[in-house]
């Protein structure tokens, strides 16, 4: 049997030539119609513009004999000249067998004229007299045996080609009877193809979506149609069955592998979570049993508020979401401890739009960087370290900058920061950091908007750092970060 291609390309450019036959051959018949129509009109037009222009050249001849002015004299030349066009066209103009021996009288009438006008003008030349005038008379008579002629001409012309054009119009009559019983006939075969073609093909496809849609129900074990003839369709519904059984296969495979992923995602939250910095907690309680000593209780209850507030922030639930605000608090939190730990060698500058402050973010975002300024950035300074940080709300994005004047970076070490997709090098995660370290920061921004490059960093060895994160305004709205995301 044919396959669907095959009978297309049979029975679609047979029906489009049989059609095309018959819409040639009436076209033929109306344009041979109409080319003798325009014929016979062209001549028609013609005697009539012959006779027009002949009583506009007679016009103009009058008034240049009462006026020999020269504009007038141009003007009668003009209207001498398209009459003599007109009759040079009407000799070479193909007539009918009937009108031939009108149309040598018709040119004879009209050098007849020409004739009697260089006579008058001849006679009107001499002075005082007016021997012109006859011949003006004559000259008008011809110019009516001129317009007579040219009706007789047409009167002929219509009887030539009465008989002709009622030929013309019975046969015509006859083509477009047999157009439309061949209209009829094509209109039913077509329907009677088209029907069956559009069957074999729209009777394979319901079968196919009737099987898609119980798949889609999570019926893996729908049975493929058959087909009894070999085409399309049936390498369609083949390839359809191997499919179904390698998603069997690759659902149960992946079953598997996503209760695994689960198993170690949990596993690694609670490592993080769990991942402090145990040189920066002896640091600070070494700081509050100094103070414990040098200073009266106050002092140092506040550091202690301080540190509390800091490891409760910490051991917080990182799938869940903070503001803006949080953050910013936790931040001077942590610098409260540094200040009590630096004292004067070190200064917080903040400079903080509080329009800004209400989007939302991932937990632990700005601590981690400001460990990385103190540990690998000012730690070494004597004196005058400064830590500013900037919070400004722009027209799609709230920019945060972290900025220091420590000992900078190399190139090759921020770029190595930036990378978030080459995964997280031992050297990122060191024994002096309380949070997910300056890598899992990045990651994890990533993650939480579903956006890349959000986060920037200018260094120069001996010229500071300056990390500048980019928090898009859409993520005003509470979202929350579900354990395989991260």
């Amino acid at each position: 049997m044919m396959n669907i291609r095959t009978k297309l390309l049979i029975f679609i450019p047979a029906l489009l030539i049989l059609s095309n036959g018959v819409s040639f051959f009436i076209f033929q018949s109306g344009k041979t119609v109409q080319q003798s129509y325009n014929i016979m009109l062209e001549r028609v037009l013609l005697y009539k513009e012959i006779a027009a222009q002949t009583d506009r050249n007679l016009r103009s001849l009058n008034y240049y004999l009462l006026d020999q002015s020269e504009p007038s004299k141009e003007a009668y030349l003009r209207e001498q000249q398209s009459m003599m066009k007109l009759n040079d066209t009407l000799a070479v103009q193909q007539t009918s067998p009937a009108a031939n021996l009108f149309v040598r009288n018709y040119r004879h009438l009209l050098n007849t004229f020409v004739e009697q006008e260089a006579a008058v003008l001849e006679a009107r030349s001499e002075p005082n007299t007016l021997n012109y005038v006859p011949l003006v008379e004559e000259l008008e008579a011809t110019a009516g045996f001129i317009r007579d002629e040219g009706h007789q001409l047409i009167d002929t012309e219509l009887r030539y080609y009465q008989p002709f054009y009622r030929q013309i119009f019975i046969h015509t009559e006859a083509m477009y009877r047999y157009g439309a019983i061949i209209f009829i006939v094509n209109t039913l075969i077509s329907v009677v193809v088209a029907y069956w073609i559009s069957l074999g093909i729209s009777k394979p496809i319901q079968q196919l979506v009737r099987m898609a849609r119980s798949i889609s129900r999570g019926n893996l074990q729908s049975k493929a149609p058959a087909f009894h003839a070999k085409h399309e369709f049936t390498e369609l519904t083949e390839a359809f069955s191997r499919m179904q059984a390698d998603l069997q296969q690759l659902m149960e495979k992946e079953k598997a592998s996503l209760e695994k992923d689960r198993q170690l995602k949990e596993l690694e939250l609670r490592a993080l979570q769990n991942q402090m910095n145990p040189h920066f907690l002896f640091n600070s309680l070494n700081v509050l049993s100094k103070l414990a000593l040098l200073e009266g209780a106050e002092r140092t209850s506040d550091l202690t508020v301080s540190m509390s507030n800091l490891l409760r922030y910490n051991l917080r639930k990182l799938d869940q979401p903070v503001r803006l605000r949080d953050e910013v608090e936790q931040a001077k939190e942590y610098f409260t401890l540094q200040q009590a730990r630096f004292r004067e060698r070190i200064q917080f500058v903040t400079h903080i739009d509080e329009a800004a402050l209400e989007v939302f973010m991932p937990v632990l975002t700005l601590q981690p960087i400001l460990e990385n300024v103190f540990v690998h950035g000012i730690e070494g300074m004597e004196s005058g370290a400064i830590v500013t940080l900037s919070i400004e709300r722009l027209k799609e994005v709230v920019l945060i900058t972290i900025e220091d004047n420590g000992v900078g970076m190399s190139k090759e070490t921020r770029k190595a920061l930036l990378r978030t997709d080459a995964g997280a090098p031992s050297a990122r995660q060191g024994g002096q950091s309380t949070g997910l370290g300056t890598y899992n920061v990045f990651r994890r921004l990533e993650l939480f908007y579903e956006k890349e490059h959000l986060v920037d960093i200018q260094s120069e060895p001996g010229q500071g750092t300056k990390v500048m994160i980019r928090i898009p305004l859409s993520g005003k709205e509470e979202l929350h970060v579900s354990i395989a995301d991260r």
